[in-house]
């Protein structure tokens, strides 16, 4: 019992009066990984290193050296903070440092100081952080194998996912347990009639007609035994005859179908053999830009003529795109064209502009017509290029202008500037908002849309200029 008691009692405080400076270097060393004793002028009187020989190596060296001379730059001012709040009552915090090593990365220490009794120097302790630096530096190079890995996977996928949506042939990704379409590419909503967006998450028996529901079923079953299985003649629910050819797939997520669909035979289209081939080859060799759109504007066809002018490599990177991503300005243009086809049913030479994929302007001449009551109701545009956009149609612009800016030039010097600036600014305006309602066949919506003005603002304008009927100026003409 009094054994106990006396290994509880604190100790007093001549316990270690006996020990020299070196023994308590030594301790300290012991209770850390390195223990420098600095005299009052900074100066390193004595080292005790545990029993690490390149530690002790480098320790060695400093020895009657200024220890701010054998720190990195950046580290003084924490030497200098150490030894200043070394104050004998309580250590200071830790303060990591760097010793320079010749030829090698710096070696990292983490001190604390103590003030030594008789107040003549402070004990360093110190603990070596290369094992840690050397923990964070693979925890470093394994982050970045992993991101490296990512990287690789993501292209990947990139690349298998770009052939997915670049193939011709009809595929589509089911959930085994749902049956629920979860991914179709374009092909295959081509080949079904049915939008992309409206084929994810349908379920894959209502795509077939109810009598080949039983065949479907079975078809599925014998994939998930076999791994894979074909199946022919299976009719979908608008009358087409495919063949199936499906394999089973797994994944994080689950059990899936990758089904590949054929037709079953090539439907003979009425003139495809006579008129409508030879006419579809000559449009694909044009050398002007040939685009077919459903009627809302997104390209169902584009030939090689048109892809090279929007610096694009493949049809796919366009098909079921708004022509607006590349004609004119976006909102306007299109808009413009589509209203007048609508009315008229043809538009001839428009002069505007095609934004190339790299984000260059080229100028356009364009004419379309619309086929509203074929089988599959469309918009047609043949698009060519123009030498120069000083090329434009001059009627209502250039020879006008230069005209009357030759004008204005001889009443330099007569008339003060700014009231010519002012008029010249008038007929600029003037006859844009001449040409815009021109292109637009008098819409005076769609003129204000080009010239980016309110409608209000256009008609104010009208009247300030007297152009059109004061009594239309408040209706517009679709």
């Amino acid at each position: 019992m009094d054994a106990r008691v006396r290994k509880k009692q604190t100790l007093s405080g001549n316990a270690f009066a006996g020990l020299s400076a070196a023994s308590v270097a030594s301790i300290a060393a012991h209770s850390g990984d390195l223990a420098l004793v600095v005299d009052s002028n900074g100066v390193i009187v004595d080292i005790a290193a545990d029993n690490d020989a390149e530690l002790v190596g480098h320790a060695n060296s400093w020895l009657r050296k200024n220890l701010s001379d054998c720190v990195t730059v950046e580290s003084r001012p924490k030497i200098d903070a150490l030894l200043r709040t070394a104050d004998g009552t309580s250590p200071s915090r830790w303060r990591q440092v760097n010793h320079p090593v010749a030829g090698n990365n710096d070696l990292p220490i983490s001190y604390r100081a103590f003030a030594l009794a008789d107040g003549d120097g402070v004990l360093l302790v110190g603990r070596d952080l290369r094992p840690m630096a050397a923990m964070q530096q693979s925890l470093m190079d394994l982050q970045h194998s992993m991101e490296r890995d990512y990287a690789r996977r993501f292209q990947t996928e990139a690349r298998y996912r770009l052939l997915f949506q670049m193939t011709r042939e009809a595929v589509l990704v089911i959930d085994a347990n749902e049956q629920s379409i979860v991914e179709a590419n374009p092909a295959a909503s081509e080949m079904l009639g049915i939008a992309i967006g409206k084929l994810q998450g349908r379920s894959l028996k209502s795509l077939f007609d109810s009598t080949e529901l039983t065949a479907l079923s079975e078809h599925l079953t014998s994939v998930k035994s076999l791994g894979s299985a074909e199946l022919s003649d299976l009719t979908t629910s608008n009358g087409i005859e495919l063949n199936l050819t499906t394999s089973l797939l797994r994944d994080d997520d689950g059990v899936l179908y990758l089904l590949h669909a054929q037709l079953a035979a090539e439907r003979v289209e009425p003139r495809s053999a006579t008129t409508a081939a030879p006419v579809l080859d000559i449009l694909e060799l044009s050398p002007d830009g040939f685009v077919v759109t459903d009627m809302d504007g997104r390209i169902i066809s584009a030939n090689d003529a048109f892809l090279e002018m929007c610096q694009l490599a493949t049809d796919m990177q366009v098909r079921n795109q708004p022509l607006d991503n590349w004609l004119g300005r976006q909102g306007v243009d299109m808009n413009v064209l589509r209203k007048n086809l609508r009315q008229r049913g043809t538009v001839r030479q428009y002069i505007t502009t095609l934004r190339t994929e790299y984000g260059a302007t080229v100028d356009v001449e364009l004419s379309a017509v619309a086929a509203p009551d074929a089988e599959l109701p469309s918009l047609g545009f043949v698009i060519r290029r123009t030498l120069k956009s000083s090329e434009a149609p001059r009627d209502y612009a250039t020879q006008p202008l230069s005209q009357s800016l030759e004008q204005m030039t001889d009443l330099v010097g007569r008339v003060p500037l700014k009231d010519l600036v002012r008029e010249t600014t008038d007929l600029i305006e003037r006859m844009c908002i001449e040409a815009a309602l021109k292109l637009t066949t008098n819409n005076r919506a769609s003129a204000a849309d080009m010239l980016g003005l309110s409608r209000q603002s256009l008609y104010v304008k009208l009247r300030r200029y007297g152009i059109g009927e004061p009594e239309s100026l408040s209706e517009d003409s679709d």
